[in-house]
Parts: C-alpha cells; sequence; structure tokens
C-alpha cells in the first residue's frame, strides 16, 4: 500500500467536489503523464495541432518532479487533474512582465481530465495552489496561457488573475498573468 502525502485539509479544500490533492512522487509519473496527455489530446481535438498537443512521457514527468511539487487531484480513487508548483522559472517566462516580489510560484502543467471538466474542479485546483502559496510563503503566483483559442487565459481571469503582458516565445503567442498575496488579501476581505 502506498503512503500518501495529502496537502489538503479535510473539509476545507474540495468539500464540495470531494477532491482530495496529495503531491506527486515518481510512483504517480504516470498518473500525471496520463492527466496531462488526455487534455493535450482533447485540446487537439477541439482546435487542431499546435504547442498544446504535445504529450509528456513517464519519464518527462518523473524530471519534472526533481524541480516542482507536482500535485494531482483525487475524487476517491480517480484521478482528477494535476498541476505543478514551483519557484525555477519555466522558460517561456520573462519576468520583466511580472510585479517586483521576492519569491514568486509558477503554476504550469495544469491539466484537468476533460470528461471532468467544467466541473469546478480547475479552480479547485487554483484554490489548492493559492493555498499552498500562503503556507510556502510566497508573494506572487505567476502562470502563461497560450493567446490563442486553445488556451486558459479566461479560466485564469476569471479565478481572480490579472493579465500582465503578451509575448511570443519561440513563435508560441503566450498571455502572462499573475495573482499578487496582497491582491489576494484583498479579494477575501471584500467578500460579505
Amino acid at each position: 500500500m502506498k503512503l500518501v502525502k495529502t496537502l489538503a485539509r479535510p473539509g476545507k479544500v474540495g468539500s464540495r467536489t470531494g477532491l482530495v490533492f496529495t503531491r506527486a512522487d515518481a510512483a504517480d509519473a504516470q498518473v500525471v503523464a496520463e492527466l496531462r496527455n488526455a487534455a493535450a489530446r482533447q485540446l487537439t481535438s477541439q482546435y487542431g495541432k499546435g504547442h498544446w498537443s504535445n504529450e509528456l512521457t513517464e519519464r518527462g514527468a518523473r524530471a519534472e518532479l526533481r524541480h516542482a511539487q507536482v500535485l494531482i487531484a483525487w475524487q476517491g480513487a480517480e484521478s482528477s487533474a494535476t498541476f505543478r508548483l514551483a519557484t525555477r522559472k519555466p522558460w517561456a517566462i520573462d519576468r520583466s512582465y511580472f510585479s517586483d516580489c521576492k519569491l514568486p510560484i509558477y503554476l504550469t502543467g495544469m491539466a484537468v481530465r476533460p470528461d471532468l471538466q467544467s466541473r469546478g474542479i480547475g479552480r479547485m485546483c487554483v484554490v489548492e495552489a493559492l493555498r499552498i502559496l500562503r503556507e510556502w510563503p510566497a508573494d506572487a503566483l505567476r502562470l502563461d496561457a497560450y493567446d490563442a483559442h486553445a488556451g486558459a487565459g479566461p479560466f485564469y481571469f476569471k479565478c481572480g488573475f490579472r493579465e500582465v503582458g503578451r509575448t511570443s516565445y519561440r513563435s508560441v503567442p503566450l498571455i502572462y498573468y499573475e495573482l499578487l498575496v496582497s491582491e489576494l488579501a484583498v479579494q477575501t476581505e471584500a467578500r460579505p
């Protein structure tokens, strides 16, 4: 029986959806690759071949574990979603577009199983990422999204991120998004 490192607090994160978040380890590499590849295939089917069509190997998923916290969202025994959090800047990020801060965290590789999309699981992944961000502690959560119909920019905007710039990296059009911890505190206080 595999011991699981649970990051979610029971009754808090995902209580409405039944999601439990665990930190992936080498034994979970296949699960992470399958989730990411299913999402990539869905985007390719819907929008045609593009940079989003790239698939992740199990070996590649294991390599990501060396440089990031990779999380998996579970509903019972079924994997639902995955995402990565890292302090190391991804290759496609240009820091000059973002706010000056001491410790930014980068959110990358988020994928929700296609048959479970549009059910709030992606939003719960962002909520979990923000919980971890507060505990790290970090100043900001940063990410990039494809500047195309296949991109998730509108989703991140709805989750409270603000657009900080647009650029092309290796001919891939991107939109940069950021959420500052100070902005998050204001958003939380403004809620009734």
